[in-house]
């Protein structure tokens, strides 16, 4: 699973540029703000959602996942209409393709070097609550434990230490800043025994 935002004004002009070949990019769904759920391509069929990227073995996110796109500009808080259909449709899809919470990802995460979406705003805190995510104790971990960490969770290891040290935070700890921390090592190392990806697994 992949979430995504539009990051364009309104969800008719989204849904009017995932539907436009010409642009050649498109996703599974499309919620808007006020809850809606637009399917947009078969669950089934490969949609262009992802574009360049990896976690863990997987490099063709696109063959290999279901995407998502949120209605919002990338600049103002979800609603909570929105995330509350998010987590309906993310219940039914997950069961019905027995995907597990941590394979529920950013595009921040699979492709850190290109995107941030769903940015700092998404509360992946509240979805984990509902089994639908992940979320890391509070630990505190030696910081050469980092990038290793990161690795056997998903993250790809051949990325800068910077962009991950970025990546991770969007989407774990927004609210952190600075260097490298032993808080942030110790997030890593949580999610990296309690949910190492499986580099056999076909899925995304």
């Amino acid at each position: 699973m992949v979430i995504h935002y539009t990051a364009m004004r309104t969800t008719q002009e989204a849904l009017e540029r995932l539907c436009d070949p010409a642009y050649e990019v498109s996703a599974h769904y499309l919620l808007a703000e006020d809850g809606t759920v637009l399917p947009l391509v078969p669950e089934e069929r490969r949609a262009w959602h992802a574009g360049a990227g990896r976690w863990g073995e997987v490099s063709d996110i696109n063959s290999r996942s279901i995407g998502i796109e949120l209605a919002n500009r990338g600049t103002h808080p979800f609603a909570h209409r929105q995330i509350a259909a998010l987590e309906r449709l993310l219940d039914e899809i997950l069961a019905r393709w027995t995907i597990p919470p941590e394979r529920v990802l950013g595009h921040s995460d699979m492709a850190p070097a290109r995107k941030v979406d769903p940015g700092p705003r998404f509360d992946w805190r509240r979805l984990a609550r509902s089994g639908l995510s992940v979320w890391p104790e509070d630990a505190e971990a030696e910081k050469a434990t980092f990038l290793t960490s990161l690795a056997a969770f998903g993250y790809d290891p051949a990325l800068p230490p910077d962009l991950l040290l970025q990546a991770f935070r969007l989407r774990f700890r927004p609210w952190a800043s600075g260097p490298l921390s032993r808080c942030d090592a110790g997030a890593a190392a949580d999610l990296a025994a309690r949910f190492p990806v499986d580099r056999r697994a076909g899925a995304a």
